[in-house]
């Protein structure tokens, strides 16, 4: 059997978010560690393999037995999914993450924003001389929504419902974490929206897409 299952949604940014760009070229005064921005629109974008590899990361953590050394180790269920590398195992990913652009640009303008990024400020202070070394952060502002491209691509249809069922958990767990960095200090808070799963390419069973629906209205 072959086929595709395409993926579409929203992903939003609850908390101010960032995913590190280039600043080889900054220029003095400028923001120390900027984002990561689409090259012609110059909007920020979440890469698809920062949404790919933080997902793999967090179900690692549920699904392998013990820490392993490299993802090409994973449980079976995941190196299935997400695909590995491991000599004389090579595993095709079956999930493909696109690159997401920013499409609430409109209504951010709306509320007044000139810009999609703030900067934020932060210090280290050292705890014996006290000299302080400001730094500044940007960020993507909250509210800000990003198109989900999601294709998974049918093997085994008898496999079908278990990988929804990881991928969905993958989605709903990283939901309660974060996306980027400094998580701990409150960036990168997401939340998945109007998640929908569509046959694109040859056929599955009406209810297996079902059933992947209903997995993935309850991320």
């Amino acid at each position: 059997m072959y086929a595709k299952i395409q993926i579409t949604g929203k992903i939003e940014v609850v908390t101010g978010m960032h995913i590190g760009g280039s600043s080889v070229f900054a220029a003095i005064g400028a923001v120390d560690s900027p984002v990561i921005k689409d090259v012609i629109s110059g909007r920020p974008m979440i890469p698809g393999s920062s949404i790919k590899g933080k997902m793999r990361t967090l179900l690692a953590k549920v699904y392998n037995a013990a820490p392993v050394r490299t993802p090409d180790d994973d449980d079976e269920r995941l190196t299935r999914l997400f695909g590995s590398a491991k000599k004389d195992a090579v595993k095709r990913s079956r999930i493909l993450i696109s690159d997401m652009m920013l499409c609430n640009s409109q209504e951010l303008r709306g509320q007044g924003l000139q810009t999609f990024t703030e900067v934020k400020f932060e210090n280290t202070i050292d705890r014996i001389t006290a000299v302080a070394n400001p730094r500044q952060i940007e960020r993507v502002v909250r509210g800000s929504r990003f198109d989900v491209d999601f294709i998974y691509e049918v093997v085994n249809e008898e496999e079908i419902l278990e990988d929804f069922q990881v991928l969905a958990q993958g989605m709903k767990l990283l939901q309660y974490d974060y996306l980027g960095g400094s998580g701990s200090r409150g960036y990168g808070k997401v939340k998945f929206q109007d998640l929908w799963a569509d046959t694109v390419v040859g056929q599955v069973p009406e209810g297996i897409l079902g059933e992947c629906n209903h997995l993935l209205e309850h991320v």
